[in-house]
């Protein structure tokens, strides 16, 4: 097991530390963004691969550090990301904790505070989406629930700010809950054995001593850094006795007698009304996930988000940014500026030249790039917050099954779609190493990131509907022919598809507008640069002559191969730094009429199928290691060719007009 060392010290002793915790996709981290505002850092926590988010928050002359945890469903770890949030409870026995709840699934929110009542934790408990649990004809007695816990206990509305100024008024009152759940004789006779064997000064011995009783295997090296050899080997005596004198699993009688004490305390605070509200709703949230009425929906969205990226982005934003603001406005006057001011005709030509940093560097990433990722980016935000992506996620759940993953690893896939670096990184919430190796192979084989696919989206508009399924069937057809070849190979087993679906809502248009813009500034941040260095490295190979002898190489592939032409390299060797530079260097070309319709499909199979970004390549460093790193790109880039170039050769074979 990794060794997991303390949390960092964030600040100075004497800074009070708050810990928001809570289940995934409860409102954690819009409740953090409006806690610390924008000065917030991101980094991994020690030992690990997640990324945990910190800040500060200064109210009334008084400095709290708030950390955002990654989300849980239990404190006993079955991912990486529950074992860090439960190692940072642990080691920090000072930590205020602001606990977030969906109003709506209190009863799985209060799993969670009781698990926190026996680790001795000041709680505040903030039940969040107040308007949806309303909606479903919730009502929660949150005074009574107050009194119940003994902790302050708050309603909110986070999206729209309401409530979260409460939060900020009572982090001083947070105490730890007041309940207290007797597990039987066996499990309570266990429990104080345990608790005499772990360090006197340790707060929260309840909750250890049920953790190791549940057989949490990775509190052991946390245990052995603390006590003797001897004390070890008594506690595991200890575990194995109340093992034996239960039928059933340990962790199981814990969590059952868990939720046994939750519903106590729900039956006098909750209530839930039968309302024949909402049906319609309801009734287009079965219809989504329907394996076969869910069918038309997702075709519909998809081409819904085809006509506003492809027409509208790629078509309308970019010919109007491309051929007015930059090709008679900035690139003619930057043309003028530069020779009027630089006499030597290198600096020009770096500047504003073919290969120039303005007029091909800044016009591809914001000509033509950025039109077409913002209107993706707007579409994707649409998505997300009506709830459709979990539901998007369970109608492909049997096709990525197909491909020798279990329902869950949907998740990564579905947001590969967005950035396959941080696609990459979610990786680790999955149970089994095969797993992840499958997802991190998969997502840099075929899963075009956003960027990517509004570009491709663009060139679709230009094709036809048979042009557009067949490149779907090859790179889907592609994906899960390896799936399968490497679920075989790849030692291990796929962990059984748990997701909760949320519920379809109308998404506030700030909200989507906001996040948008964060994510265009996140391109503009990242991809400029990029754009930047790919466009100086190809006026360096163009100056010394590598171009030419690039294409010369890579004719024998890229033209007799793939039936491109042979400029076609210089997109490929783009497509490395970036996916989407590469795509934008066929949209360019396809624009200019330099490939027909049986060589765009040829092209973005290629592309698509292509080695992953360099930001990626090294994200898959980071997770799986250089070997494996090497592996994946040693095999993902002649298989990107191979598979292109068999559909050049059967389009030509069987004479087949796109």
């Amino acid at each position: 097991m990794e060794k997991h060392s303390k949390v960092p010290s964030f600040t100075g002793d004497g800074i009070e530390r708050v810990a928001l915790v809570g289940n995934p996709n409860v409102g954690k981290s819009v409740v953090f963004g409006w806690l610390t505002g924008q000065y917030v850092t991101v980094s991994n926590y020690p030992g690990t691969t997640v990324e945990i988010t910190q800040g500060n928050l200064n109210v009334g002359g008084k400095r709290r550090f708030i950390v955002d945890t990654p989300g849980i469903n239990n404190l006993i770890p079955m991912s990486e990301d529950e074992r860090v949030t439960r190692d940072i409870l642990l080691e920090d026995e000072e930590l205020k904790v602001i606990q977030v709840c969906d109003a709506k699934n209190l009863r799985r929110g209060l799993m969670i505070t009781l698990q926190l009542a026996e680790m001795e934790k000041p709680v505040i408990l903030v039940l969040n989406m107040a308007d949806e649990a309303r909606e479903r004809g919730i009502s929660i007695d949150h005074q009574g629930l107050s009194r119940l816990l003994g902790i302050p206990v708050l309603s909110t509305i986070a999206t729209r700010r309401k409530g979260l100024d409460g939060i900020v008024q009572n982090l001083d009152e947070g105490r730890p809950p007041q309940i207290h759940l007797a597990y039987g004789s066996e499990f309570e006779e266990g429990i104080a054995e345990i608790e005499r064997l772990l360090p006197k000064k340790q707060k929260g011995k309840r909750a250890l001593a049920l953790m190791l009783l549940a057989g949490d295997e990775s509190l052991k090296e946390w245990l052995h850094a603390r006590r003797s050899e001897k004390d070890v080997q008594k506690i595991e005596e200890i575990c194995q006795r109340v093992e034996r004198q239960h039928q059933e699993p340990l962790g199981f009688l814990i969590s059952r007698r868990r939720l046994t004490g939750v519903d106590q305390i729900l039956e006098g605070v909750f209530q839930k009304e039968k309302r024949s509200q909402g049906r319609t709703t309801l009734a287009l949230g079965s219809l989504t996930t329907h394996p076969i009425g869910g069918i038309p929906v997702l075709l519909a969205v998809l081409y819904g988000m085809y006509k506003f990226v492809g027409d509208f982005g790629a078509g309308v934003g970019v010919d109007f940014v491309q051929n007015v603001f930059f090709g008679q406005g900035i690139n003619p006057a930057a043309t003028r500026i530069v020779e009027s001011l630089l006499p030597w005709k290198v600096l020009q030509a770096f500047l504003v030249g073919p290969y120039g940093l303005v007029t091909m560097g800044l016009t591809y990433a914001l000509a033509v790039v950025l039109p077409i990722v913002g209107t993706f980016f707007l579409a994707f935000g649409l998505l997300e917050d009506s709830g459709y992506l979990p539901r998007l996620a369970v109608m492909v759940n049997r096709l990525f099954r197909a491909m020798g993953l279990s329902g869950k690893a949907v998740l990564p896939m579905v947001l590969g779609l967005g950035c396959d670096t941080m696609a990459t990184l979610t990786a680790r919430v999955l149970e089994t190493k095969k797993e992840r190796i499958l997802v991190t192979l998969l997502l840099a084989l075929g899963v075009p990131c956003s960027a990517q696919i509004g570009v491709m989206m663009g060139m679709f508009a230009g094709l036809s509907l048979k042009a557009i399924i067949l490149w779907g069937l090859v790179v889907v057809g592609s994906m899960i022919l390896v799936g399968l070849t490497a679920a075989k190979l790849i030692p291990g087993e796929r962990a059984d598809f748990i997701l909760e679906i949320p519920p379809l809502r109308f998404p506030t248009l700030g909200n989507i507008f906001a996040k948008t813009l964060a994510r265009v500034e996140w391109f503009l941040k990242e991809a400029v640069p990029l754009f930047l260095l790919g466009t100086f490295l190809l006026f360096v190979f163009d100056r010394l002559g590598v171009l030419k002898v690039i294409r010369g190489l890579s004719e024998p592939v890229v033209v007799q191969f793939l039936g491109l032409p042979a400029k076609a390299a210089e997109v490929f060797l783009l497509g490395f730094l970036r996916r989407d530079y590469g795509a934008t260097g066929l949209f360019v070309m396809a624009k200019a009429g330099e490939l027909d319709a049986g060589q765009v499909v040829v092209s973005l199979v290629t592309i698509t199928l292509f080695v992953p970004c360099l930001a990626n390549f090294f994200m898959i460093i980071k997770e799986r290691g250089v070997w494996q790193a090497l592996a994946m790109a040693g095999f993902i880039f002649p298989f990107a060719f191979l598979i292109g170039g068999g559909l050049n050769y059967l389009l030509h074979a069987l004479e087949v007009k796109i």
